[in-house]
This record gives structure tokens, C-alpha cells and sequence, in this order.
């Protein structure tokens, strides 16, 4: 465990607070800053450490959220089951790729997987709520889709639910409503399997494990309320948001591209 100061024991708590009320408030793809928030706000240099940590941190929220969409009925066990198993197997072996690869070169990826994550958020989608149709588990489609989500998953540290909301929907036929729901299992479980392989190489630091959660509980907890009063406004919102990741984005690839003297 790293020795922290006060000031970064506060901003730990704030960027933890910064990434659930991103969630709270658009959903999907929140997470996404939990990393360059650790990096370049807290101010923690190692990026596998930084990647290990934070997947831990966003597995206890997506676990926290599951329940109210469980409550609700929008979680379908046996497609969350079924996309989970293959899907822990791709987390351990693209954690193990991750952290063979040089952590500069690993941001840099991020930092494109930002940018897609950014585009999806804001491109224009079907409500596939109004033709709802009859949920199929296809375990073929399943499967691979579940395995390959995990790769990515594991590789980057990152939740993965904005692959994992329309591979559910390809596979299953399940609603948009049902598939956020499900996903946020599989969000949990590849975070875990994921920081469970890194904290084995002793890259998860649990003190700032602890103050992401607190700061996220309370930021989720704020944001939700947010969502809630600014009802249509809510894609709006998701513009802007998805204009910040790829500011964030450009910003890790200039710093990784300085540092490897690729630009000058």
C-alpha cells in the first residue's frame, strides 16, 4: 500500500465522487474516468497499479447498482450467468496481457478505447424498449461475445458495460431495460476477476480502493438525484460528458506520446 498524503487521501475521495455521480447522472461509460482521475488528479504514476485499483473500485459500484435493477426486475440470471463464466475466463487472460505490456503503451490504448467509448456514447441509437422482443438465450452468441468482452475487460481494467448492454441485446433479444440491468452483473464479476489478478502481482492498493467506494457511493448517490430532476436533459448531458472523455483522451495520448519522445 502506498503512503498517501492528506491531499491525496481528499482527492481520492473527490475523484471517486467525480466517477458515481457521472454514473448516477448518463450511466454507462462513467467509470471510464476512474483511471486518468487516479492518475493525473490523485497523482499515483504506476498505470497497472492505478488500472488494478480502480477495477476493484468499479466492481463494488456496478455490484451496488445491481440491486435497485434487480428489485425491479431487469436483471435475467441465466443470460447475466451465461455472458459472466466465458467472460471471467477473457478477464484472466487480457489482465495477464495487460500486465506484460509497458504501462505507457497501455494508456495510450486506453486513451483510443476512451475515445470509442465517447462516440458510442452519443451516436444515436434505437429504443429498443418499443418493439420489445421474445428473449432467446443463444449460449453460441453468448459465449464468444461474453469471452471477447472480457479481454477487453480485463486488458484495460475498465467495467466493459458499454460492450456488454449491446452484446447482450445481439445474443438474447433481451429489451435495452433488461440488458443494463444484466450487464452490471457481468461489470462486477469482470471488475473482480480482473483486480483479483492484479492484487495477486500485488498492483491493487486497498486503502484507495476503500476512498474511491465512499466517494462514489455519496457522488452516485447525488448524481441519481441529478438524473432525476433534469429528465430529458439526461442526453444532453451525455454530450457534454462524452466531449470531456475525449478531451481526457487526447490529453493521456500527448502525455504518453511526450514521454515516449514520439512528439516533441
Amino acid at each position: 500500500m502506498m503512503h498517501l498524503t492528506i491531499e491525496q487521501i481528499v482527492l481520492s475521495v473527490v475523484s471517486g465522487g467525480i466517477v458515481g455521480f457521472a454514473l448516477g447522472l448518463i450511466g454507462g461509460g462513467g467509470s471510464i474516468l476512474a483511471v486518468p482521475l487516479l492518475l493525473y488528479v490523485v497523482g499515483i504514476k504506476d498505470a497497472h497499479l492505478v488500472i488494478g485499483t480502480t477495477a476493484f473500485a468499479v466492481a463494488i459500484n456496478a455490484f451496488i447498482n445491481l440491486f435497485p435493477h434487480w428489485r425491479a426486475g431487469h436483471v435475467k440470471w441465466l443470460a447475466a450467468v451465461a455472458f459472466a463464466v466465458p467472460g471471467v475466463v477473457g478477464t484472466l487472460v487480457g489482465s495477464y496481457l495487460g500486465k506484460m505490456m509497458d504501462g505507457k503503451a497501455l494508456l495510450f490504448l486506453f486513451a483510443i478505447v476512451m475515445i470509442v467509448i465517447a462516440v458510442l456514447m452519443i451516436k444515436p441509437t434505437r429504443n429498443q424498449d418499443q418493439s420489445p422482443q421474445r428473449m432467446t438465450l443463444r449460449f453460441r452468441k453468448v459465449s464468444p461475445v461474453g469471452l471477447g468482452t472480457g479481454i477487453l475487460s480485463g486488458f484495460f481494467g475498465i467495467g466493459g458495460g458499454f460492450l456488454i448492454v449491446p452484446g447482450l441485446m445481439f445474443a438474447t433479444g433481451m429489451a435495452m431495460t433488461d440488458a443494463i440491468g444484466t450487464s452490471l452483473f457481468s461489470v462486477g464479476v469482470f471488475g473482480l476477476s480482473t483486480s483479483v489478478s492484479y492484487a495477486a502481482s500485488g498492483l491493487v492498493d486497498w486503502f484507495i480502493v476503500l476512498l474511491y467506494i465512499v466517494g462514489g457511493v455519496l457522488g452516485g448517490f447525488l448524481g441519481t438525484k441529478v438524473s432525476t430532476v433534469l429528465g430529458k436533459s439526461r442526453r444532453t448531458l451525455q454530450y457534454l460528458f462524452a466531449g470531456v472523455i475525449i478531451l481526457v483522451a487526447i490529453y493521456m495520448m500527448v502525455q504518453n506520446a511526450l514521454a515516449y519522445g514520439w512528439i516533441k
